[in-house]
């Protein structure tokens, strides 16, 4: 996978991209990337990106121009049309399974914008997808795009070590993750459940399912509503509510 992020901050990027999983990942090549400062793109004698809103408001707007032939540059490159990311509070709300269908792409570029917003002009002919982080604003769409492609990278083949780490994530399976543990045992007479010391595989996916049941039904309940309940997964539910609304 190759990422293009067209941005007028290039500079916060590196600490992030150089780090943990995505450092590893860039090294074996299982994706790289590109900071574009699409103010070297603009027209403007004073090298201006913004300008003063039609109609009058607050704040400035990013101007169409230095946007547009950034993204036309970055995709002479691409193999195929590439997936245009608009980092916008209006955007679809990011979850998982987003990341796992951006994964599938070849080649992602992420327009980050600053000021108080877009031309509409970007928004309507040149993105594919909007995206935001959560319902909240911050200075500039950086740090979205920063989680998104961390979501994303570490779910392309042979980035996690382990195999079934991304499948079994919290949201990837529909429900929140089950608790883990591990050494010593007992750590200051907090004892890990001896179940999970048992070595009886089908008994301890059975508690991993039930406890992934009962920490989704406390925190999430809403994520159940779009989760396909096996019998058996009604049964344990109902035992779950029945002990936890008493």
């Amino acid at each position: 996978m190759h990422i293009d992020i067209l941005t007028l901050f290039p500079d916060m990027f590196p600490g992030v991209f150089n780090s943990s999983i995505l450092k590893k990942a860039g090294e074996r090549e299982k994706f790289s990337y590109n900071l574009v400062n699409f103010r070297d793109y603009t027209e403007n004698k004073h090298m201006k990106v913004d300008d003063y809103p039609y109609g009058g408001g607050a704040g400035m707007v990013l101007t169409p121009q230095p946007v547009f032939d950034a993204v036309t540059d970055v995709k002479k490159e691409g193999k195929r049309d590439p997936r245009v990311i608009l980092m916008c509070p209006q955007g679809e709300t990011f979850t998982q399974q987003k990341a796992e269908e951006l994964a599938e792409e070849e080649h992602l570029i992420f327009i980050c914008g600053h000021y108080e917003g877009y031309d509409e002009r970007i928004r309507e002919h040149l993105v594919t997808d909007e995206l935001s982080i959560g319902d909240y604003v911050l200075t500039g769409g950086e740090l979205g795009a920063m989680v998104v492609v961390d979501s994303v990278v570490r779910l392309l083949p042979e980035v996690l070590g382990n195999k079934s780490s991304a499948s079994e994530d919290s949201f990837s399976t529909g429900l929140l993750e089950h608790p883990h543990y591990t050494r010593p045992a007992d750590f200051r007479g907090m004892k890990v459940p001896d179940i999970l010391m048992s070595g009886d595989h089908a008994k301890i996916r059975d508690w991993r399912k039930e406890e992934s049941l009962k920490r989704t039904y406390k925190r999430r309940r809403d994520l159940l509503e779009n989760y396909t309940l096996s019998i058996e997964d009604q049964t344990v539910l109902e035992r779950i509510k029945e002990s936890e609304d008493k």
